[in-house]
C-alpha cells in the first residue's frame, strides 16, 4: 500500500478520533513493512537517528560499482530497485510498525529465518539527534503517531530526551527487546555506531559479507570514503541523495541542525546538558539498558 492510498484510507476515517486515527495509520504501515519483509533476503533493522543513512549509502555504493549503476540508485528507492531485479533485496526499517500489524513485537518472530543486522546507538546521542529531528524534520501526522506529547509547545533537549514516552527511554526499551528476542533468531548480526564510525572499513566489510553482498578492499575503500561525513552533507545541502522526498532532504536551510546529516560524533550528546542533567541521564541508562550493548558506562 502507497502513501496515497494511505492518505485516502485516513481521509475517509476524519470521524474518528485522532487516537484511533492513529492506531489505523500505525496498523497500515505495519501491513506494508510486513509485506516488504516478506520479500527481503536481508533485513536491518535501526534504531532511529543511529547511522542508517550512512549505512545505506555505503552499501548502496557497493553495488553501484558492481553494476555500473548511478549515484541516483540507492537501496530502498524505486531507481534502485528497478535498476537490477538481481540485487540483493535488502529492507531497512526502525522496526516501529511491524507489531502493530502482527501483534508480534516483543518475540520478533516475523524476522525468524532472516538474516537481520541490527544497528544500534548509544540512546543518549540518538536522543539527542531525535530532538533535532523533531524539531525541524517531523511533521505533525508523523508526530501523531507517536505520541506528539509536545505538540505546541518547545521543549529543552533536556525535557524531550527524558520525558516518560521520549527517544531516551524509548530507544532503550527497543534495544532491550531485541536483546531478549536474539536467541530466537536464525542469523543475526548486532552492529554498533560507534565501532561502525571508527573502523568503517572492517565493519563495512563485516556488513556487507553478511547481507550477501561481499566487496573487495577497493570497494569497501571506495564506499567508505564516498560517504563520509563531508560528502553527505554535500549532497543532502545539493539534494543529490537519490532520492527528492523528505527523508533525504534538509528541512531548513538556516540551521545545520535542521539537516539529515548533522554531526555524527560519538558521545556528542555530553555537549547539550549540564552535569547534573548529564548525571540523571546516565544514571538511566546504567539502571536500565542491557549492559552487553556496551553503553553503561559514558562514552569518551
Amino acid at each position: 500500500m502507497n502513501k496515497l492510498k494511505r492518505r485516502i484510507i485516513l481521509s475517509a476515517l476524519f470521524f474518528l478520533p485522532v487516537e484511533k486515527r492513529a492506531a489505523v495509520s500505525r496498523w497500515l504501515r505495519g501491513r506494508q513493512e510486513w509485506k516488504k519483509l516478506r520479500k527481503a533476503d536481508c533485513i536491518i533493522v535501526t534504531c532511529p537517528k543511529s547511522g542508517r543513512t550512512w549505512l545505506r549509502i555505503m552499501l548502496s555504493r557497493l553495488v553501484q560499482q558492481r553494476h555500473g549503476l548511478p549515484e541516483t540508485a540507492v537501496i530502498g528507492t524505486t531507481a534502485f530497485h528497478r535498476a537490477n531485479r538481481s540485487l540483493p533485496r535488502i529492507y531497512f526499517t526502525h522496526d516501529s510498525y511491524l507489531g502493530d500489524y502482527t501483534g508480534n513485537r516483543e518475540s520478533k518472530s516475523d524476522y525468524a529465518g532472516k538474516r537481520v543486522v541490527f544497528l544500534v546507538r548509544d540512546p543518549r546521542d540518538i536522543a539527542v539527534s531525535a530532538y533535532f529531528q523533531w524539531k525541524f524534520r517531523t511533521d505533525r501526522a508523523k508526530r501523531a503517531l507517536h505520541a506528539a506529547f509536545f505538540e505546541g509547545q518547545h521543549p529543552t533537549v533536556f525535557d524531550f530526551a527524558m520525558h516518560p514516552a521520549g527517544s531516551l527511554r524509548k530507544n532503550i526499551d527497543r534495544m532491550n527487546s531485541w536483546h531478549r528476542a536474539r536467541d530466537r533468531l536464525d542469523d543475526l548480526l548486532v552492529v554498533r555506531y560507534e565501532d561502525l564510525r571508527a573502523e568503517p572499513e572492517a565493519w563495512l566489510a563485516r556488513v556487507a559479507e553478511f547481507t550477501g553482498y561481499p566487496a573487495t578492499d577497493g570497494e569497501i575503500r571506495d564506499a567508505v570514503e564516498y560517504a563520509s561525513l563531508e560528502n553527505m552533507k554535500k549532497m543532502e545541502r545539493e539534494g543529490s541523495f537519490g532520492d527528492k522526498s523528505r527523508r533525504f532532504s534538509s528541512g531548513r536551510q538556516d540551521s545545520e541542525d535542521a539537516y539529515k546529516v548533522r554531526r555524527g560524533k560519538v558521545g556528542g550528546y555530553r555537549d547539550y546538558f549540564t552535569d547534573e542533567q548529564l548525571a540523571e541521564l546516565d544514571g538511566l541508562v546504567e539502571n536500565t539498558l542491557e549492559p552487553a550493548y556496551g553503553y553503561t558506562t559514558p562514552q569518551p
